[in-house]
């Protein structure tokens, strides 16, 4: 399984991405889970199985489902607060819950 956080420039959401590995590590899944600017979402969403959005980016989040939907690809914006105190085991289970 593979998450895909995009973000304006892949920066900012690299530290929510180690939480987020961290905590995927203590519940013993197998994801992969990587952050790239979103100028780089019509070249990752063919490999992605989920795309969560920094909330700086939300304004792109109509035009990158459009992108996503033939290809059954689930794209949701992070909570705010969620991202903003990098709880990594929120965002994840945003994550799984999408893929459910």
């Amino acid at each position: 399984m593979r998450i895909v956080l995009c973000c304006a420039a892949g920066m900012s959401t690299s530290m929510l991405v180690s939480k987020m590995k961290a905590e995927a590590q203590k519940r013993d899944l197998d994801v992969r889970i990587d952050a790239v600017p979103v100028a780089e979402f019509e070249r990752i969403i063919t490999d992605a199985d989920v795309v969560l959005l920094g909330p700086q980016v939300q304004f792109e989040a109509p035009r990158l489902r459009e992108l996503a939907a033939p290809l059954g690809k689930p794209v949701a914006v992070i909570d705010m607060m969620d991202y903003g105190t990098m709880r990594g085991d929120k965002v994840l289970d945003k994550a799984l819950t999408l893929l459910a």
